[in-house]
């Protein structure tokens, strides 16, 4: 009996038997190490919320707006740069070179300083605007739609449209839509001489011609998401993103012209609807050099042709789907649909990633209104276009010590007469843009300077003048608000008009623009 058990023990102990039970343990410790390992990533999943760029930027995306870089965006609740103040450097150096004199009628010729016997005449021209009867008047100098060239020492003038295009963008007739015409072969751009500075601004909106133009073109849309309602910075970062998407694609964008204001601008302090791109933005610009088409037109055009030419939708519902694999869509119309959760239902999530080396977001295209450069030229003229400017940022930031611990006592008027003697002239005028609400607290500061306020300024945009009139008109009757937004742009745009610029971070300050611990080297 002893001697049966003992040889079943050995027989069980064979080596055969030994490595089949090895393998069936490494079999069991493999698939428990799967499950573990499915079980880890699955949570891991669920919980995980990608960074947000609007409250986490990358070190990319915070030299925005401190440089011509394509890597974006920046939380800010400042004025939005906007095409026209990433002028190439060239242009820098002519605004030395030129000297521009400013007329009451008719035109004078700006002559160089420089390479004399080489250079006549240069054709920018300075003109008064001719207001309607019984409204305000204001000086009109915008120049943003010329660029100036220079070969062998001769200076001229094209339109910024044959700068970036080949010369044929002007040649477009108004109401013609871009992308549904041939472009004609590329010429060599000759100078131009300069439009009567004030003509009527035209920002209609554009229209399709006919039914063949409108199923021979391709749209992309962008819908929903969280971007509504978000400041100016979030709105345009995330518009030029779909508008760069559609110039990659050689696509309409099509583009609600409908703003929410956030609440950050308003005197209501709560965000509101119904506000119109074009009080902020220069639609003519856009429109003549981009291909867009506001989205109450491209709907009804939509319903009424789309089934009768067989046109075809093609959704996307991920924003990880880049305009590169959507290079081949042959559809009519790419519709990128955005869900509720943030951020990412935001529109600018589309050009992250491996995105951003390939779309470029076309900031040329976007300038301000020239309804409010009109404005901002208007008080420079009353300055005679010679005066010193300061920026001065108090408001919350003043009143938060934890992370500006020393801006309330450095921007104080005890301060500034401190400050400001070693950096501006006694008796110059000076233009104080600020958010500083009692401007009379800065009144110590007259006894050195000529000082000047936005608010000395109300005649440009009150129920007299022509911006509210032709604001009213564009809102199909209803007087608009001069609000938060369009009041920081011109005291901005007028601030940097200043023969003299201080700033209050860096210059005034020793407290960083973005709290305690933020200023970046190069501060």
């Amino acid at each position: 009996m002893l001697g049966r058990n003992l040889l079943s023990r050995s027989r069980s102990f064979r080596p055969e038997n030994l490595g089949q039970n090895a393998l069936q343990m490494i079999g069991n410790l493999c698939f428990t190490i799967f499950v573990v390992g499915v079980l880890v990533f699955t949570i891991i999943a669920a919980t995980y919320e990608p960074e947000d760029p609007l409250f986490h930027p990358s070190t990319k995306l915070t030299t925005f707006l401190t440089s011509t870089s394509n890597a974006t965006f920046k939380s800010d609740t400042t004025v939005v740069k906007t095409g026209e103040d990433f002028m190439s450097a060239n242009q820098t150096a002519f605004a030395t070179l030129i000297n521009i004199t400013d007329v009451d009628n008719g035109e004078t010729p700006v002559t160089s300083t420089e390479c004399e016997g080489e250079v006549d005449k240069n054709p920018l021209t300075a003109r008064t605007r001719r207001p309607k009867e019984g409204k305000t008047a204001a000086f009109y100098k915008d120049y943003r739609s010329f660029v100036i060239r220079s070969e062998n020492c001769t200076l001229s003038v094209v339109h910024i449209g044959e700068y970036h295009s080949g010369g044929n963008a002007r040649k477009r007739k108004k109401n013609q839509k871009p992308g549904f015409e041939k472009k004609p072969e590329k010429q060599e751009s000759q100078p131009v001489s300069l439009p009567e500075i004030g003509e009527a601004v035209n920002d209609s909106l554009p229209v399709v011609e006919s039914e063949g133009s409108f199923s021979r073109g391709r749209y992309l849309i962008y819908v929903g998401g969280g971007d509504r309602c978000k400041s100016m910075n979030h709105y345009l970062w995330s518009f030029m993103c779909a508008l760069g998407e559609a110039q990659y694609l050689n696509r309409t964008l099509v583009m609600d012209l409908s703003i929410c204001l956030s609440s950050v601008y308003t005197t209501s302090q709560q965000d509101e609807e119904g506000k119109d791109f074009r009080f902020y933005f220069d639609f003519e610009h856009l429109k003549e050099l981009a291909s867009v088409l506001d989205q109450g037109q491209f709907w009804s055009d939509w319903n009424e042709w789309h089934q009768k030419d067989e046109l075809s939708l093609h959704l996307v519902e991920d924003f990880r789907i880049t305009p590169m694999k959507l290079a081949g869509v042959k559809d009519a119309l790419i519709m990128r649909k955005f869900g509720d959760v943030e951020p990412d239902n935001y529109w600018y999530r589309v050009c992250e990633g491996e995105t951003e080396s390939v779309l470029q977001r076309p900031w040329h295209l976007i300038w301000k209104s020239k309804r409010l450069m009109d404005i901002v030229s208007a008080i420079a003229s009353k300055l005679h276009w010679d005066f010193d400017s300061v920026h001065i940022a108090r408001g919350e930031k003043a009143r938060n010590k934890e992370l500006w611990p020393n801006l309330d006592a450095d921007t104080s008027p005890e301060a500034l007469l401190s400050t400001l003697p070693d950096k501006i002239d006694d008796g110059r005028n000076l233009y104080i843009a600020t958010d500083e609400p009692d401007t009379s607290f800065f009144d110590p500061l007259k006894d050195k300077y000529s000082t000047h306020f936005l608010d000395e300024y109300k005649d440009l945009w009150d129920e007299n003048s022509e911006w509210y009139s032709e604001t009213t008109k564009l809102n199909n009757g209803v007087p608009v608000e001069f609000d938060g937004y369009m009041r920081s742009s011109v005291d901005t745009e007028v601030f940097l008009r200043g023969k003299k610029q201080i700033e209050t971070f860096n210059d005034l300050t020793r407290d960083c623009k973005d709290g305690v611990n933020t200023c970046s080297s190069a501060s």
